[in-house]
């Protein structure tokens, strides 16, 4: 099985790269995001990659990232999404996005990937909801916050989402935001205080 190339960058399509290595070109299947983070053809390129082996093919996955390959597999694991659809996913939304989506419960987020309808949104996020602890995208406290069996709304960061949401922010910006603010603070902030820090790091990005 393959799980890196590192070689140079021989040419790129709509949905692949060539990458050559000692001579030999593999092609190699890819999301928009991870094209576009490729370096010039002719120079040295490195990729994860993720094999797939089937009676008629043998595809190889690459992204840039192990955890975009992390990603993939998992997201791979839900009915409904075959390689196509998680690279479609993947293109859509960054690996760090994907975790923040299913943490909000954002079903509207997974909506901007091709292929990916409400009824699969939804599947996305509830399925893998339980298996957020696999990422090093999101701060400790921020997951404790959310889950555990507690009803929605009843946590200091759903709060803190919803305020922002109120205010006119995406869930998906705000649920960011907040996960910093929990990190920064250890999750140890009350809740006027992660909305006010939350804001003041929109604020800056977007000069509101």
């Amino acid at each position: 099985m393959i799980a890196k190339l590192r070689g140079i960058l021989d040419s790129t399509g709509e949905d692949f790269a060539v990458v050559d290595v000692g001579g030999v070109g593999y092609l190699v299947f890819c999301g928009s995001r991870t094209l576009a983070a490729l370096p010039a053809v002719g120079d040295p390129v490195e990729l994860a990659v993720e094999t797939h082996v089937r009676e008629d093919h043998i595809h190889l996955y690459g992204f840039t990232t192990a955890s975009d390959r992390e990603m993939f597999r998992t997201l791979t694991t839900v009915q409904g999404v075959g390689a196509k659809v998680g690279l479609a996913i993947l293109s859509a939304l960054s690996a760090e996005q994907i975790a923040q989506a299913i943490a909000a419960g954002d079903q509207t987020a997974f909506k901007r990937a091709s292929g990916v309808g409400p009824k699969l949104a939804q599947r996305l996020v509830v399925e893998l909801k339980d298996k957020l602890g696999a990422f090093p995208l999101m701060a400790p406290a921020a997951v404790a916050a959310i889950g555990k069996g507690a009803p929605r709304g009843n946590n200091i960061v759903d709060d803190a989402v919803s305020a922002l949401v109120n205010l006119g922010y995406g869930r998906l910006e705000a649920f960011g935001a907040v996960n910093r603010a929990a990190a920064a603070a250890g999750g140890a902030a009350p809740l006027n205080a992660l909305i006010k820090t939350s804001l003041r790091e929109l604020g800056s990005a977007d000069g509101r």
